[in-house]
């Protein structure tokens, strides 16, 4: 008798355990992902191209909730026959914060808050780029294992404030707000960093992340 009831409180700490470890969701758990672009457009010998690589690291800190940073870079630049129009190089900083729910089985909705600064330099004019933002986003995460995972993403809502801030001169902001839109690009800035439609901040996202 005294056997039996040992077993059968083993078993109740076990289902405990178990009840418990699955409540806490992806609590703990770090994640990997990378968010990647290029674009490229020619016309006769002027060839313009902008790349943008951000690495993102983070961890769940409740069973729903992750919270982030990623650190890239973007490189915006016109060639031509004649030479180098506009080369430049930008370095992103971006911490964020995601929300995420089931919809059903290995496929979950997120939402997610993010703050991009990016700032850096045109070489060939020496113009200052500085760049603050608020980015509302949404998307949908689909695991595969456990492990990895396949994510896609959609700018819901989106503030940029942009400074060109030349050697000589003025310097210029350029204040963009939208709602649900694919970002347009400020005629302005398109023609002072060149590039192939110079997005700073791209409102589609697709990619992979790893969980361990």
């Amino acid at each position: 008798m005294k056997k039996i009831i040992t077993l059968a409180g083993i078993l109740l700490i076990g289902l405990t355990v178990k009840a418990q470890d699955s409540s806490q969701g992806l609590k703990g758990a770090w994640f990997a992902t990378s968010q990647f672009s290029y674009q490229q457009t020619k016309t006769a010998d002027v060839k313009n191209t902008s790349l943008s690589v951000l690495p993102i690291v983070g961890t769940f800190v409740t069973p729903s909730v992750a919270v982030g940073a990623g650190i890239g870079y973007i490189n915006i630049k016109a060639d031509s026959n004649a030479g180098t129009a506009a080369n430049t190089n930008l370095i992103v900083i971006e911490p964020l914060a995601r929300k995420y729910w089931n919809v059903a089985g290995s496929l979950y909705f997120f939402g997610q808050l993010a703050l991009p600064v990016i700032t850096g330099k045109e070489k060939e004019s020496d113009l200052k780029v500085t760049q603050y933002g608020l980015s509302l986003s949404g998307g949908f995460d689909y695991f595969i294992t456990k492990n990895f995972s396949v994510e896609f993403s959609y700018d819901l809502a989106n503030f940029t404030s942009t400074t060109l801030d030349p050697k000589s001169g003025e310097k210029t902001t350029v204040t963009n707000f939208g709602l649900a839109h694919v970002a347009n690009v400020e005629s302005f800035y398109n023609g002072a960093l060149g590039g192939s439609n110079p997005n700073l901040t791209s409102p589609l996202s697709f990619g992979f992340k790893f969980l361990f």
